[in-house]
């Protein structure tokens, strides 16, 4: 039997974990995204849900970035976003 088989639901819930993450990204300020070493076409999507208005494309925006985090150590984004809340970066 395959063992990286995964649920629907336990994919979905990976994936609705990734947005809520990208979402507490899109709170912080330019000067520390860049210090996380995030790739440019996720810091370019994060610029652009800050310009949006709309819900309904603020929320497909914010899957997107869902989407492009799937390629990265979450882990990772975790630890510096700790890091940054524990007052150890500014900006």
């Amino acid at each position: 039997m395959d063992t990286d088989y995964k649920s629907r639901t336990q994919k979905k819930n990976e994936d609705k974990a990734l947005q809520s993450l990208g979402e507490q990204l899109v709170t912080l300020s330019s000067g520390q995204l860049l210090t996380m070493g995030l790739p440019d076409e996720l810091l370019s999507a994060i610029e652009l849900v800050r310009k949006i208005k709309s819900h309904s494309a603020r929320r497909r925006q914010i899957q997107y970035i869902g989407v492009l985090m799937r390629q990265i150590d979450p882990q990772e984004i975790e630890t510096s976003l700790n890091r940054i809340r524990s007052g150890g970066i500014r900006k």
